[in-house]
């Protein structure tokens, strides 16, 4: 009884490094290489990936920018209100070229943008994500696409990183994460 009680104080006490390196293990990102087109994933309502897909393009990485877009909200599809924002933002519309799609998990995501870079003729890109779904969604598009024709870049999430564990928010982001982690791990 002792002991337990002894481990369970070790843990509360350590809690800031074991739940750093649990939010570390989602999180995979690369130095950006040439490519033909950026793609941005849907599913980020701040913003952070469409700036970072645009400023890759910027910095004369890749030439345009796919952005993914899920139907999400009063009719409209994800791609075009992220390609609106980024508009606002300063960035030219030309570099952006929507992708409107159904889709309900980043898996059926994949397989769409995966057929439109196919029909593109894309050979390398840039996949950007927010920084805690970086892991799993690589692992779903190295399952889709050629070795090496992709690297994963990380947009920082407002909400996760360095104490995530202390804000609603990057709690809810890491949950999240981990529960479609493990569902991805059993093949659902």
């Amino acid at each position: 009884m002792l002991i337990a009680l002894l481990g369970a104080v070790g843990l509360l006490a350590s809690r800031h490094y074991w739940l750093e390196g649990l939010g570390s293990l989602l999180v995979y990102s690369e130095e950006p290489f040439h490519a033909d087109v950026v793609v941005v994933l849907a599913g980020d309502d701040t913003g952070a990936r469409i700036l970072r897909g645009a400023e890759l393009v910027k910095q004369g990485y890749a030439p345009a920018v796919v952005v993914s877009g899920p139907a999400c909200c009063y009719g409209r599809h994800e791609s075009d209100l992220a390609i609106e924002y980024a508009v606002a933002a300063g960035y030219p519309k030309e570099w952006f070229i929507p992708l409107p799609m159904v889709a309900h998990s980043t898996r059926e995501e994949a397989q769409i943008v995966t057929r439109e870079l196919d029909r593109l003729k894309v050979s390398r890109f840039l996949l950007v994500t927010s920084d805690y779904h970086t892991r799993r969604a690589t692992r779903i598009y190295r399952a889709l696409v050629p070795p090496g024709s992709f690297r994963t870049i990380a947009a920082k999430s407002e909400y996760f990183g360095a104490g995530w564990w202390r804000t609603r928010e990057g709690q809810k982001e890491a949950f999240l994460e981990w529960m479609k982690t493990f569902a991805h791990w059993a093949g659902l």
